[in-house]
């Protein structure tokens, strides 16, 4: 679980305000934090299939939130991308 300073911090730095919490880039920051934390606990207790579904379902919301910007906000889909690292 991410702490609430790391999501204000994730909301200041790809939000528009400190509330704007809804965009797509604030989400996908948000997702990613918690996916690799996550990512962490999976591959410490490899038997713990519930943490394991959740982290899938976390990887398609993210997923579904990326093709929603690069659909229709390319700019702000590479910038995201650029900024988290997502991409090899």
């Amino acid at each position: 679980m991410i702490s609430k300073e790391l999501k204000q911090e994730l909301i200041q730095k790809y939000g528009d305000n400190i509330t704007d919490s809804g965009k797509p880039e604030v989400q996908v920051a948000i997702l990613s934090a918690r996916i690799s934390d996550i990512t962490k606990h999976v591959s410490v207790y490899k038997k713990d299939n519930h943490s394991r579904r959740g982290l899938i379902m976390l990887v398609s919301k993210r997923r579904k939130l990326l093709d929603y910007l690069k659909k229709r906000h390319i700019d702000r889909y590479r910038n995201i991308i650029a900024a988290l690292g997502l991409r090899k």
